[in-house]
């Protein structure tokens, strides 16, 4: 910081003593007029002189933007003549620019991506890809003041060797015009005359020209993709969805109604996972398992004997009326009626414009897959032996497992884990990280894991399972822990270890279509594939297993398919919140403190203990705490991570701060009622404020109001 106020200061004089020395004077087209004969006969005695402090006069200029450039460039020619005043004034210019670029990067960039720095995410990952073509098209049309072209380019995240070398060569043209007309400087009236429009046309073309050839090469490639099929003259449909999951389902909305024609092909169920293998059932056990604690711990209410048994294939029927109650709003027959022409069906994609279904083919502009995952099952020997369950099949349970391990301590494992043991089971989970939930910070998880052992869970990390024994009725997890065996009976297991892209079976492989290393489809910024019209959304797209984010993706992908003729939008990762419904709830958005730190972001730290607020004392649900990250020495919030009672609920207030840009000011401003939650929320912000409280005005203040007092 130090370093910085030095620099600023000494440019500061610099650009000072420019305009209060009048130096301005001696970069005008008169004095150079004026001054020509002398100049060229010390040049002719002195030569070597003179190339180096007019090279070092030059670079000075453009690195302080200063005004005279333009007039210097004339002087390269009207001293050395077109060859020599080119290559002076080219790499004068180019080695000004760059310092300029340089002390932009230096001075400005880190208080500019403070401010703008979700913003300027999506503008780096364009400069990053096609930097070098934006600089050069900028470069070559003079209408772009050059200083501010390299102020411009040091805030972003262009390489410094591309900025040199494409303004080395953009600049070229401009500057042999410019060093051209000073050879003939005493026909020049004004610098305006030297960039006629014809000219200025002529550069606008130049600078298109490398835009409008990437395009090209991008449509050849993209044509080039298409070898080998034969587009249809006509087409049923604008687009055809594969999976009826919540990404499907959205897709298919979003198209019907700007009344495009839409299939959407299921071989399932409607709804996808989420409605009947997830998110809903998942809850309805959550919340069957909910009551049955409070009932278990009804005497810190003031209730005595109070009382209950689970029936447990009531407690199942009851989840399938909840997925049965839900249903409709998936259902084939409300989508039919929005006009989507929804098929029962396995599809297949036979190419880029055709799809198989039930012996028919559809032709369509566009396809979007959105086929979702499904659980990954690891290669344990032994597994195979035992019936084993995922999220797909546990529905199905009958009989309540007395004995029952869970296989992963991710957010499926740990929702499970605890819903059985708060229905009675007796409940190992296996883990074979450090930490359950991890991708949440330590002293979070060590929350969750707490809470779990208070209620007789086993919960055992850096656990590896090896391998099932079964023997006649007994079975048994192998494990092993620090060197040593483990053997964990159990009636069932439910393998919970994450989830797999469905990528294969429906005509990718045959296309094609690539993937990426995690095994999902790989698509682009605009959510497209190998192939421009094939999208991809969801789960088998990734980046997030989560359901809110294949709706989020699917209006990307419907927008772009049928209106990306005219303009693409590409997909908004900046602000993406999700929660873990155990409990306590954990539930978050943007950076926690280890993304923080494996990504070097600095950050503050604010955290608020849910134990002290009011309604959770109420509630008796005192517990938990707000972890809220921001820029250091302001209210910006990167990050923020609540542990209690209805976590879920409680982040929407941060997702809408982030998305929209609202700091911790205006949460602490904003009237939350009383007595609720959400109030935590306004404390945290309070206790954000309160250490950064001015305390040399408020030790001032305090002055003035004993002066009051007399």
């Amino acid at each position: 910081m130090q370093n910085r106020k030095l620099l600023l200061a000494a440019l500061a004089l610099c650009v000072a003593a420019f305009f209060f020395f009048d130096v301005g004077r001696f970069f005008s087209l008169d004095y150079l007029k004026s001054e020509q004969a002398s100049l060229e006969a010390l040049y002719a005695s002195r030569p070597w002189l003179v190339i180096s402090v007019f090279f070092l006069a030059y670079v000075a200029v453009t690195a302080l933007s200063l005004p005279g450039a333009a007039i210097m460039t004339l002087a390269a020619g009207a001293l050395f003549g077109l060859f020599t005043g080119t290559l002076i004034a080219s790499f004068a210019s180019s080695i000004g620019a760059t310092l300029a670029f340089l002390v932009s990067r230096y001075l400005l960039r880190s208080s500019v991506e403070d401010k703008f720095g979700e913003k300027l995410k999506t503008f780096n990952r364009n400069i990053d890809k096609d930097g070098a073509f934006y600089l050069f098209t900028v470069r070559l049309v003079p209408v772009f003041p050059f200083f501010l072209v390299n102020l411009v380019m040091g805030l972003t995240s262009l390489r410094t060797g591309v900025f040199y070398i494409v303004s080395q060569l953009g600049m070229l043209a401009g500057t042999m015009v410019f060093v051209n007309a000073g050879t003939q400087l005493a026909k020049i009236d004004s610098l305006g005359g030297i960039l006629s429009p014809a000219i200025i046309f002529s550069f606008a073309l130049l600078g298109i020209f490398p835009l409008v050839a990437k395009k090209v090469i991008d449509m050849i490639k993209a044509k080039k993709r298409y070898d080998g099929y034969t587009r249809p003259e006509k087409f049923d449909n604008d687009i055809v969805v594969l999976g009826a999951g919540s990404g499907g389902l959205v897709t298919s909305y979003i198209g019907a109604v700007v009344k495009a024609k839409v299939t959407l092909i299921e071989k399932g169920d409607m709804g996808g996972d989420c409605l009947n293998t997830g998110c809903v059932p998942s809850k309805a056990l959550i919340r069957s398992g909910k009551l049955m604690h409070n009932i278990n711990h009804s005497d810190k209410y003031g209730v005595h004997n109070a009382s209950g048994e689970i029936d447990f294939p009531r407690t199942m029927q009851r989840i399938h009326e909840v997925i049965a109650k839900i249903a409709p709003h998936d259902s084939v027959e409300r989508y039919t009626e929005l006009g989507v022409n929804v098929i029962k069906g396995e599809g297949r994609i036979t190419s880029p414009w055709t799809v198989e279904v039930n012996g028919q083919t559809l032709t369509t502009r566009n396809i979007v897959v959105a086929t979702g995952g499904s659980p990954f099952v690891p290669p344990i020997p032994g597994l195979d032996q035992v019936n084993y369950l995922t999220s797909e099949n546990l529905w199905e349970l009958k009989t309540q497992p007395k004995r029952l391990v869970v296989l992963g301590g991710g957010p499926i494992g740990s929702e499970l884990t605890q819903a059985f043991r708060r229905l009675g089971s007796e409940v190992t989970q296996v883990e074979r990280e450090g930490q359950i939930m991890g991708r949440e910070d330590a002293d979070v998880a060590e929350m969750v894991r707490q809470r779990f052992v208070a209620e007789g869970i086993q919960v055992m990390v850096n656990t590896n399972a090896v391998g099932v024994e079964v023997n006649g009725e007994d079975k048994q997890l192998v494990c092993e822990q620090d060197g040593e065996t483990i053997r964990i009976p159990f009636d069932e297991i439910i393998v919970a270890v994450g989830r797999k892209a469905n990528t294969q079976g429906f005509g990718l492989e045959e296309l094609g279509v690539s993937l990426t290393d995690r095994g999902t489809v790989a698509v682009n910024d605009y959510l497209q594939t190998d192939f421009p019209n094939i999208y991809a959304v969801g789960d088998v797209a990734g980046p997030y297993q989560f359901t809110h984010v294949a709706s989020h993706q699917a209006w990307y992908a419907a927008v772009n398919g049928l209106f990306g003729m005219f303009k693409k939008f590409s997909v908004d990762y900046r602000v993406i919140p999700w929660a873990t419904f155990t409990d306590p709830e954990v539930a978050r958005v943007g950076l926690n403190e280890t993304d923080a730190k494996e990504k070097n972001i600095p950050y503050e730290l604010t955290t608020y203990g849910i134990d002290d607020l009011d309604r959770a004392i109420a509630d008796s649900s005192d517990y938990g705490v707000v972890k809220v990250l921001t820029k250091p020495g302001k209210d910006k919030i990167l990050g923020v991570t609540i542990v209690g009672e209805h976590a879920g609920d409680l982040i929407a207030e941060y997702v809408l701060a982030m998305k929209h840009g609202l700091g911790l000011n205006k949460i602490l401003g904003t009237i939350h009622i009383y007595p609720t939650l959400s109030e935590s929320n306004k404390y945290a912000a309070g206790e954000w404020k309160r250490a950064h409280q001015p305390h040399k005005v408020l030790a001032w203040v305090e002055k003035f109001h004993a002066w009051r007092r007399g």
